[in-house]
């Protein structure tokens, strides 16, 4: 007789973890499968060259909900996170090293520019008060507009609080929501690395280029983020993003979740319009009350269920949300420290993020490349040496340097070949840029690990290489995330529910969506009885 649980999870990765942390510290009996044989997902630490350990896809923390971690108590199951100190752009005419201190960050934009210096207190006022105001958003579900009207009152505090911002305050935040992030910041910078690398947050993990409409919103995205409530927070957990998903799996454990590895899901068992289970690759079947998928929309909805279960016009929706895969990661194992051409003494400027985004231009020709199915020839990188301050993750005086790569587009131009086929030639192109700052880079290398979008989707099961199982697109947020009408992570299939970052409020390390889609389903839980 097949094993019966209250709730089964489909999927390892940290939205996965915090839906069954919270449903099994609710009572649950709660049964985790994850495909791989390792938990993570995306937040997945590993060691493809021994002694050196590589956070894989994701590389650092955010947007991290302080509510996770404070009621899944994470600090007591083994997270500890030390905080990412600044942001160093290399230039060909020397550097912008912008650091926590205030007075020194306000010293290197005059370098640049003393336009620059001088608007940027009131650049850093308006975002914080845009993203003080919409951050509520991203910990309370999105509201259907086809459904109950009560689900509006969640946000009528974020209606009043709109009516209090500065007029200003209003134009701005409407600019970023529809504009790009290049726009938005020539408002108040002139100055090439700074415009350039803060238009990168724009970007990431999407299929535009920083002068497009759309990126503001991308732009906001990752600056509404907060670590244990110390807002525009970025931080590095000790042993990796691997130990974000550790933390919660412990908990979840701690509450008594059950997780399986090596126990990939092929179908959704239904009963009439209900689901009831699920069978494993295997042919094993196991019933549950409640099945919750954390995997992205496309796997969730038109893999893992029989052909015919969903309304046509909600399948005609997924099949159009858009993934457009455009990043890829690049691990190195080093020997070393390397040595940027221009930059101040000692290492501190490689302590946080290194950012090769040296003008606007270049971000442009990068975006140019990939719009014809190019791996862009001069990328953008976001560099990260993350042994400097967690030395564990090396052996004794060697280091690692995990770099984001964008663009690498998920379907190239024929002449390409596939990702396989160009996979090395492309982490080539990656060190070539890295040595065009830093030319000993590429002497310092002793292994690396080429993370292609197609090794995303294959290996994360990430579709197309998309990080946020989704772009991150204003017709794709809040209630358009994945699917208007179904954003509050029900399905049309009954007891069937979404909790991945396809969800509302969408990628990160953030954990919002499996906490959320978990509380609503131990509300729907308590409406039954």
């Amino acid at each position: 007789m097949a094993e019966r649980y209250n709730a089964i999870v489909i999927g390892g990765g940290h939205n996965g973890l915090t839906t069954a942390a919270y449903l099994a510290k609710a009572g649950l009996k709660t049964l985790v499968l994850e495909r791989r044989s390792i938990l993570g997902g995306a937040t997945l630490t590993e060691s493809p060259v021994p002694g050196y350990k590589f956070s894989v896809a994701s590389y650092l923390v955010s947007l991290l909900r302080p509510q996770v971690i404070r009621e899944l108590d994470l600090a007591k199951h083994g997270l500890q996170m030390a905080p990412s100190v600044g942001t160093y752009t290399a230039h060909w005419d020397g550097y912008l090293d912008r650091r926590t201190d205030h007075a020194d960050t306000i010293r290197e934009i005059r370098k640049w520019s003393h336009k620059d210096a001088d608007n940027y207190d009131d650049f850093k006022q308006t975002v914080n008060d845009i993203t003080r105001f919409i951050r509520p958003a991203i910990d309370i579900p999105a509201p259907d507009p086809y459904g109950d009207p009560h689900e509006w009152l969640d946000y009528a505090g974020l209606a009043k609080d709109f009516g209090h911002l500065p007029l200003r305050t209003k134009g701005a935040l409407l600019d970023l929501i529809t504009g790009s992030a290049y726009d938005f910041l020539s408002r108040w910078f002139e100055g090439e690395p700074l415009v350039a690398t803060m238009s990168a947050s724009g970007i990431i993990g999407t299929f535009l280029g920083i002068k497009s409409p759309g990126t503001g919103m991308v732009f906001l995205h990752h600056y509404f983020g907060e670590i244990d409530g110390s807002f525009r927070e970025w931080a590095l957990p000790q042993g990796g993003t691997g130990a974000v998903a550790t933390a919660i799996a412990n908990a979840a454990r701690f509450h008594g979740a059950t997780t399986r590895t090596d126990a990939p899901v092929k179908q959704i068992l239904l009963k009439g319009d209900r689901a009831i289970g699920v069978v494993l690759e295997s042919g094993e079947e196991i019933h549950a009350d409640t099945v919750v998928s954390a995997a992205d929309a496309r796997h969730t909805f038109l893999d893992m269920l029989p052909a015919g279960s969903l309304p046509n016009d909600f399948e005609r929706a997924i099949r159009n949300f858009k993934f457009r895969g455009s990043s890829a990661k690049v691990n190195f194992a080093l020997d070393g420290l390397p040595t940027f051409t221009a930059a101040p003494p000692g290492n501190g400027h490689l302590m946080g993020t290194v950012s090769i985004s040296p003008s606007p231009d270049y971000m442009e020709k990068a975006y140019d490349d990939a719009k014809h199915g190019h791996p862009s020839h001069r990328p953008f990188l976001d560099m990260l040496i993350p042994t400097l301050v967690d030395p564990s993750m090396a052996p004794p005086g060697k280091h690692v340097a995990t770099a984001f790569v964008q663009y690498a587009p998920h379907k190239l131009a024929p002449e390409h070949g596939t990702w396989d086929d160009i996979k090395e030639s492309f982490g080539d192109l990656v060190v070539d840029t890295i040595s065009e700052f830093a030319p000993d880079f590429r002497n310092k290398i002793v292994g690396r690990q080429i993370m292609t979008p197609l090794d995303l989707e294959r290996t994360i099961g990430l579709t197309e290489g998309n990080i946020f199982q989704g772009e991150i697109l204003v017709q794709q947020m809040a209630f358009n995330r994945p699917v208007s009408g179904w954003a509050r992570y029900k399905t049309p299939i009954k007891d069937y529910w979404l909790a991945s970052s396809s969800a509302h409020p969408g990628g990160g390390i953030m954990a919002a969506p499996g906490r959320l889609a978990a509380l609503e389903i131990l509300k729907s839980k308590a409406g039954d009885e």
